[in-house]
């Protein structure tokens, strides 16, 4: 094993708490007669834990060695997969390289571990090949890389040689693209010593627009600049405004969800973060996905200027937006910022300046999103509506009459007619009928 991998070129950057090369060299220790036995045991089970410890976060099950190959192919980002994502494989010298790396990885694929488990006394890797994991949650894993991942692996399992594993490998970059802004959907920022990672959100909450209940025009608006993005056409930044609990953030969510298979990404940002902004697009502008900038309930008080930041961003600065980003944010103010009479008054005795050019500035920022959405409290008429369909959706029979005057009830108790008010009524509905 030591011997091929040190021959690997394109796939020999991999980070540096992978299994591969430690288990090489562990392989390469065994070969020789000169090692201690319990050493060398120590230092297995601790890959083999490690192993485990991946497989558990990733939902791996069957054969986790193959898996974690499998894994290594689909999360390491170097030239040749990133030029593959979302495109696929292209002519060039590179792909003899690629194909050489996959031949590599073939004969790791059917390795032969038995003569080890003979020599020191163990069994682990006859287990970890046919291993059946516990059932777990899938709050606990990403289970959307753990199907893709897997079925990949089986693929290669069956595949006759370096070229049948290349046509599959450059498919997955295709379909899925690479790295962990290929397997996932959202992303958050972490600001580090070194500078600003991009860190994966593991378990997003699937929210379709069915479930959505009314606001056909605005949820149309948002997915028509949305498609023309996700097209590579020309599309506007967007900002949901309105009332609290109409489905601002939630239409945000319907559309990470159904758009993530054309390679849209979506990373959520607050605004103390929005120094960071330059930084995290430098990270993405070059890849081959579609990036929502996300920014929930953004609004800004008199004393905060994290805005400018964000308007520099937009527009206004030297460095044009990149085509693959667009900002979208949700906001219970029109403007964003707040504003004062004060604002409005041209010139003040006291202070004698122009406050209009402080209105102005605070302005500018909103008017930098080329859509904006108007998120409106619906009537009564529309909150019932709402109602009857979630009742429905949760198969909850109740007659409409009583219905309508329990959800009128809570309505005037917990804080007014709203999506999430009619939400939070069919929950409590749900749980005191043990649904």
């Amino acid at each position: 094993m030591y011997r091929e991998t040190s021959k690997l070129v394109i796939y020999r950057n991999l980070d540096a708490d992978n299994l591969l090369f430690p288990m090489a060299d562990i392989c390469e220790t065994s070969c020789s007669s000169n090692y201690q036995k319990e050493q060398l045991i120590t230092s297995i089970y601790e890959q083999i834990h490690k192993l485990l410890d991946v497989a558990t976060v990733c939902g791996f099950d069957t054969n986790l060695w193959h898996n974690y190959l499998t894994y290594l192919l689909v999360s390491c980002e170097n030239p040749f997969s990133i030029t593959c994502e979302k495109e696929g494989a292209c002519v060039g010298s590179v792909n003899q390289f690629a194909k050489s790396d996959f031949a590599i990885f073939k004969k790791l694929f059917d390795y032969d571990f038995s003569e080890m488990e003979r020599e020191l006394g163990i069994n682990c890797f006859s287990v970890i090949s046919n291993y059946h994991s516990i059932k777990k949650s899938e709050r606990r894993y990403n289970k959307n890389i753990s199907e893709r991942v897997q079925e990949l692996s089986a693929a290669i399992e069956q595949a006759a040689d370096e070229n049948e594993i290349f046509d599959l490998v450059t498919g997955f970059y295709k379909d899925y693209g690479v790295g962990k802004l290929g397997l996932n959907k959202a992303f958050r920022i972490v600001h580090e010593e070194n500078g600003v990672e991009i860190v994966p959100i593991s378990n997003t909450a699937f929210v379709d627009f069915d479930d959505l209940i009314g606001y056909e025009l605005q949820k149309q608006r948002l997915m028509e600049n949305t498609e023309a993005f996700v097209q590579g056409r020309k599309a506007n930044n967007v900002l949901l405004f309105g009332d609290s609990g109409t489905g601002k953030s939630s239409s945000i969510k319907a559309i990470l969800n159904k758009y993530y298979p054309q390679g849209l990404r979506m990373i959520e940002i607050y605004k103390h973060q929005f120094q960071d902004l330059s930084s995290v697009i430098a990270q993405i502008k070059n890849r081959n996905y579609r990036f929502v900038i996300y920014m929930d309930d953004l609004s800004f008080e008199d004393f905060e200027i994290e805005y400018k930041y964000l308007k520099a961003v937009i527009e206004g600065g030297l460095e044009i937006q990149p085509d693959n980003i667009l900002i979208y944010a949700t906001s219970n103010r029109r403007h964003l910022i707040n504003e004062t009479w004060k604002d409005r008054n041209d010139v003040t005795i006291n202070e004698g300046i122009h406050k209009s050019d402080t209105l102005q500035e605070k302005l500018s920022l909103v008017n930098r999103f080329g859509c904006t959405i108007y998120y409106g409290q619906p009537t009564h008429k529309e909150y019932f509506h709402i109602v009857e369909e979630l009742a429905r959706k949760n198969n909850l029979e109740i007659d409409e009459a009583t219905l309508k005057l329990e959800a009128n009830k809570w309505e005037m108790a917990h804080g007014g007619i709203s999506g999430r008010t009619a939400q939070q009524f069919i929950n409590y509905l749900a749980g005191a009928k043990g649904l």
